[in-house]
């Protein structure tokens, strides 16, 4: 059997999930963690199996290489549109971002549209008909229903549920254990409280929360 080069991985942001997932793919390996929050050669996890080897800046110098992509999972709930203003102004070409997609994960790959720089969790699932644009991140056991569309830069936590035809705006946080009703908008950089129930549409900037869900703040 030949080898196969695996490709290195850059994580911006936290990688204690993430790591596990890559160690569960055949052609990707963990190269850096790169935090803002966290002084460089100290540990993100309890473990010690995580070190942070520098800050933002550092990622073009890694990127040079060919064989080296990046992930980001900078995934703040209280700072969403500074969160997306440091996505943005990376000015990193859209080649450059790797999906990291757990092998449980349920994806019907012929009738879906996935972006780049996608992390999924294992047994993250989508319905066929499903779009998903770039930076997105699934945490275990999250769904996503037919014909729903997430813009960029979506965090949806575990076991949340989201209906068919849903369309979620960029940079919006989707807590735990959260429904999200069919047919329902959430505009961006929203946050959805954890365990609620979204009946209605919700306004940009807002924060949701309760059964059913309301805005409070």
């Amino acid at each position: 059997m030949g080898y196969t080069k695996k490709k290195k991985v850059v994580v911006l942001g936290n990688a204690s999930i993430v790591s596990s997932v890559i160690d569960d793919i055949n052609n990707l390996t963990l190269h850096s963690v790169l935090n803002e929050g966290i002084p460089n050669g100290e540990y993100e996890d309890v473990l010690k199996n995580i070190k942070i080897d520098g800050k933002t800046e550092d990622v073009y110098k890694l990127l040079k290489d060919n064989d080296t992509y990046l992930l980001v999972t900078i995934m703040t709930m209280t700072d969403k549109g500074g969160a997306w203003d440091k996505l943005i102004n990376l000015n990193i070409p859209r080649e450059k971002f790797i999906n990291v997609i757990h092998p449980t994960a349920i994806v019907p790959w012929n009738y879906c549209s996935i972006g780049n720089g996608i992390f999924m969790a294992p047994l993250a699932q989508f319905s066929p008909g499903v779009t998903i644009g770039d930076n997105c991140i699934f945490f275990g056991k999250s769904f996503v229903g037919h014909e729903s569309v997430l813009d960029r830069y979506v965090v949806v936590a575990n076991n949340a549920c989201i209906g068919g035809a849903v369309h979620i705006e960029r940079g919006v946080h989707v807590g735990i254990n959260c429904s999200i009703r069919n047919e329902v908008t959430i505009g961006e950089f929203s946050v959805v409280g954890m365990g609620s129930v979204v009946l209605n549409d919700v306004e940009p900037y807002s924060v949701v929360a309760g059964v059913p869900a309301k805005r409070i703040r």
